[in-house]
């Protein structure tokens, strides 16, 4: 079973306290990790991720003994540098003993090729190095529409601020093939395949049901999820933007049709099935809702 920690609140950190908590997630003395934001521009959540959000995963890996610790991404709606400096990411860093990257900045080296075989990228793409030597990995993503062809950006979208725009002394640009694909949302599941997370926050205090990824249609959704799976939390956070009243394409049909969540079960990413997912909860108020939401995943 493919558990995912649910947990309804306003308090962003607290809830992920607790979601952690009920994953019984621990840091395993592995040294050296990487965060993964959702960076995409330097909007305020859902637009892009709360600081509080990433202030509480460091404080976790801190005290799970976590000796190096890297935050990375590329935005895909602004410069990537500027956007981090914007939200002060880099004065966090400071204050909280982590390194900072800046995908955009770095050299060939940088990026790891893979190649699409079987796939729907018609030359491959090519992932960040450094991502791919960490010993874990874990993602910050957001609840949210994306009306730029995603349908939505949870767990597996937010992966593809991982893949390079351009790789230097290439000329190839995989963003301009990707958001001009029919297949654009299996192609996001597909890069997912390319790498390993321990570790996914979904912050859905704040959510957009239409529009994003970086302004829509706001809701308070009230909750804090975290799972191992992404699969199976991206499923959760359909069943999320469904309850609160969403876009056509994301409320079409059942939640494991839609083509992200569909690719990615047949690369074998996590849970096959509404029917391989466990909701944990530790309150009543979490415990009412997860209901709610259970109902539209097992339906949908």
């Amino acid at each position: 079973m493919a558990q995912v920690a649910f947990v309804k609140t306003k308090n962003r950190s607290a809830g992920i306290d607790r979601a952690l908590d009920l994953l019984g997630f621990e840091v395993d003395q592995r040294g050296h990790w990487f965060v993964k934001p959702n960076f995409n521009s330097a909007d305020r959540a859902p637009g892009s991720t709360h600081n509080d959000v990433l202030r509480t995963i460091i404080a976790c890996l801190k005290e799970g003994g976590a000796s190096r610790i890297v935050v990375g991404d590329r935005s895909g709606m602004g410069n990537t540098r500027t956007v981090m400096q914007q939200k002060n990411v880099f004065r966090l860093a400071e204050e909280l003993g982590f390194k900072t990257l800046v995908f955009d900045e770095m050299d060939a080296d940088g990026w790891q090729p893979f190649s699409s075989e079987n796939g729907h990228w018609q030359q491959g793409f090519a992932v960040a190095r450094p991502v791919l030597e960490a010993e874990g990995v874990i993602q910050a993503c957001c609840l949210k529409t994306h009306r730029y062809g995603g349908h939505f950006t949870l767990s597996l979208k937010n992966s593809v601020g991982l893949v390079a725009k351009t790789v230097p002394g290439e000329g190839y640009n995989y963003m301009s093939e990707l958001h001009s694909s029919p297949h654009q949302r299996r192609m996001i599941a597909e890069v997912n395949a390319a790498y390993d997370t321990d570790l996914v926050v979904l912050d859905g205090v704040e959510g957009f049901v239409e529009g994003g990824p970086a302004q829509g249609k706001r809701v308070d959704a009230d909750v804090i999820l975290a799972s191992r799976d992404r699969v199976a939390i991206d499923a959760v956070g359909v069943a999320l933007l469904r309850h609160y009243g969403t876009t056509p394409e994301v409320s079409r049909g059942k939640i494991f049709e839609q083509e992200q969540i569909a690719r990615a079960v047949e690369l074998g990413l996590g849970a096959a099935s509404p029917q391989e997912i466990e909701l944990l909860t530790g309150d009543a108020e979490s415990e009412a809702y997860t209901a709610k939401i259970r109902k539209i995943l097992d339906e949908g």
